[in-house]
């Protein structure tokens, strides 16, 4: 396989070198699988013809973009080929007039958020990983990020694809038109299928006039039941925030355990709350919300005015999941969503998982669409008399969640990850819907097999 490769693409762009299998037989979640070979692409047309000849001898393909999902969904795990589309990484067209930008799947998120951000327009969607992961790895899983609040996810922003089908047939759907309805929404289709449908290798994605200023609040409550009720406040309102993050006792103590006592103020729930828009606006909301979360009970609140300030506040966001990792414990992150009523009785079904299985539970994420990072803390996952409880109690978790009216995932995929819980969350009717379109798009289930639909 490795010499009829060459023959199609050239040695530079494919490699049996022990790290390069190594470094894609992994993503960020806890399993690996060694692929045959790797596969650099460099053009749709190398796309089209490593899954031609894919089709033909009926290999598997597990394409890859930036490695960063929390899922398995880049682990090839039944080997064959792992087909990297990170040198396909070019910002072809930004186009404020059209109120769009053209990208191939390898550009970083954050390269494109800062081109746009030169010619005064903005890309929202922002995961947190998103100086690492890859527009690809966004499209396929349909990413989200803080300011999905008000800004909605990836597939709010995707106008047009090309797509590499499973047989090597180059197609696109959707267009450069923000309105049109021809035909089915294919687009949609392949956005969040998790490389299961097709290959992206150009995407047409939907920019907007960058906000005027930004602002922050931030706030700690001495229970998480206030900190959620302020989320239903401030909404209820009549305000709509970029962001609103929601923090738990177990992630701020170890968030102060790692970066400092003091880093951030007494309290055993702590509250995100960015706004953005023009200056006069931003402005005049900041003392309305103040004055809400002061009425909600906060213990502190404090005011961020400016980029800069927001930023820095962000910073310590994200090193949350960097003190959890430094307990020790291996962290099963589980993004799961409900709805936004059930903030607080989610918070409790944490503790109460916690307390009967030993197992530390910390929470937090996105309180204002309900999509919270519930995350495992186990000691020794790799040793299988500690594995086996924890499998134990994310089952009991996703149950819970499932009988509340919940999803799964919000954000990273289901994957590998959340294989055992996808036909129970989408029911028999909806799971045959989605065997009947892979088969129709891949009937030898050659792209990324051995994953959800498996």
């Amino acid at each position: 396989m490795q010499q009829e490769l060459i023959a199609l693409l050239g040695a530079d762009k494919v490699s049996v070198a022990t790290d390069d299998l190594a470094t894609h037989a992994i993503d960020k979640w806890n399993f690996a699988a060694s692929p045959e070979v790797v596969v650099f692409a460099e053009s749709t047309d190398d796309v089209s013809k490593v899954l031609a000849f894919a089709h033909q001898n009926k290999i598997p393909v597990t394409t890859r973009g930036a490695g960063i999902g929390y899922v398995g969904g880049a682990v090839p795990i039944q080997g064959g080929i792992v087909l990297s589309v990170a040198r396909i990484n070019q910002i072809l067209e930004l186009a404020p007039a059209d109120g769009l930008a053209v990208v191939q799947p390898g550009v970083i998120t954050k390269t494109l958020q800062d081109a746009a951000a030169e010619v005064g327009w903005y890309y929202p969607p922002d995961p947190a990983s998103l100086k690492e992961c890859s527009l690809g790895g966004n499209i396929a899983t349909n990413a989200g990020g803080p300011r999905c609040l008000k800004y909605g996810v990836t597939k709010n922003y995707v106008m047009g694809l090309e797509v590499v089908l499973a047989d090597g047939t180059i197609t696109r759907v959707g267009g450069r038109c923000h309105k049109n309805k021809t035909g089915f929404s294919l687009t949609e289709l392949f956005v969040g299928s998790e490389g299961l449908l097709g290959i992206v290798t150009e995407a047409t994605l939907r920019i907007i006039p960058h906000p005027q200023r930004r602002a922050m609040l931030t706030a700690t409550f001495a229970q998480f039941s206030e900190a959620a009720a302020a989320v239903q406040t401030i909404l209820n309102s009549g305000h709509l925030p970029s962001a609103l993050e929601i923090t738990d006792a177990f992630t701020l103590q170890a968030a102060r355990d790692y970066l400092g006592a003091d880093s951030l103020p007494a309290g055993e729930a702590h509250l995100i709350v960015e706004i953005d828009g023009r200056n006069s606006a931003v402005e005049a909301e900041l003392p309305e919300l103040e004055s809400l979360l002061a009425a909600a009970g906060a213990l502190s609140i404090e005011t961020h005015r400016d980029d800069a300030a927001c930023e820095a506040v962000w910073k310590l966001r994200r090193e949350f999941s960097y003190s959890l990792r430094a307990t020790g414990l291996t962290k099963l992150n589980e993004d799961i969503v409900v709805p936004r009523s059930k903030l607080v009785e989610l918070v409790e079904f944490a503790q109460e998982l916690a307390a009967n299985t030993g197992i530390p539970v910390a929470c937090f994420g996105h309180a204002g669409d309900g999509n919270i990072h519930v995350n495992l803390m186990v000691e020794d996952y790799d040793d299988p008399e500690k594995k086996k409880p924890a499998d134990a109690a994310l089952d009991q978790l996703f149950n819970w969640i499932l009988a509340n009216r919940g999803a799964i995932t919000g954000e990273h995929g289901v994957g590998l990850a959340k294989k055992r819980w996808f036909q129970q969350a989408v029911g028999e009717a909806n799971f045959s819907v989605h065997q009947a379109i892979k088969n129709a798009l891949d009937e030898d289930a050659v792209l990324n097999p051995g994953k959800f639909l498996s």
